[in-house]
């Protein structure tokens, strides 16, 4: 993810550690783009995983305008339709992983914070002036091995509930906090469905540009100079 920029007088004073994060955000942002360039053609709503291969691909869940079924790879068509259902699934959640990390990145560069302290040493004042990325590594250990374990634990929870979603279940829903949407008609859950996906992948772009834009500056030209970048 060069962004039209020649990368070679930004990465050759860069340290050799630092080179290595950035191609591995490179790797870990290409196989984000595939996954959610193919899980865009997987119905969100699954009664039976035949479901999958019988409907059309105008008619699914974030296939809107102006894009619609935009598949140049033919991903669509790749494995079963347990492979699509699984696509579906792990576009859902980085969409949402993504809306959470932009937002987050928003209200750090902000300068908005929690009251007190995130633990004896550290105040969420004290991170607040920092850029996210130095933020994060200013968290100490315990406080990284909880968001980690919580993320695990809401992970095996939404996979684990009821029938697998590549066996014809639903698709992952949001942990915490549950939402009930039993209630709400075909036609409304439709659009909100196309909203969460468009949304998502906007975020998932956003926030792949942030991390290019912290690790490699210039890279983002809207980005550049910005204080938090």
């Amino acid at each position: 993810l060069e962004f039209g920029i020649n990368p070679a007088p930004l990465t050759s004073n860069i340290p050799e550690k630092k080179r290595k994060n950035i191609t591995m955000m490179k790797i870990a942002g290409l196989v984000l783009a595939l996954a959610s360039s193919a899980a865009a053609f997987a119905p969100t709503s699954q009664k039976s995983s035949s479901a999958l291969s019988m409907a059309k691909l105008d008619d699914m869940a974030g296939s809107t305008m102006p894009l619609k079924t935009f598949d140049p790879l033919g991903l669509a068509t790749l494995g079963s339709d347990e492979t699509l259902a699984w696509f579906r699934a792990a576009e859902l959640k980085h969409s949402r992983v993504a809306m959470l990390a932009t937002t987050g990145y928003l209200v750090q560069a902000a300068g908005i914070h929690f009251p007190g302290m995130l633990s004896k040493d550290v105040s969420f004042e004290s991170l607040s002036t920092m850029k996210p990325f130095d933020a994060w590594d200013a968290v100490p250990d315990a406080g990284k091995q909880q968001i980690i374990g919580l993320i695990f634990l809401a992970e095996i929870i939404s996979e684990a509930n009821g029938t697998h979603y590549t066996k014809g279940g639903d698709l992952p829903t949001v942990i915490f906090p549950p939402i009930d949407f039993s209630t709400v008609d075909d036609a409304t859950m439709k659009i909100k469905r196309d909203r969460e996906l468009n949304n998502g992948r906007l975020a998932m772009i956003a926030i792949m540009s942030f991390i290019a834009a912290n690790n490699v500056p210039g890279s983002v030209p809207a980005l550049a100079g910005l204080d938090m970048f």
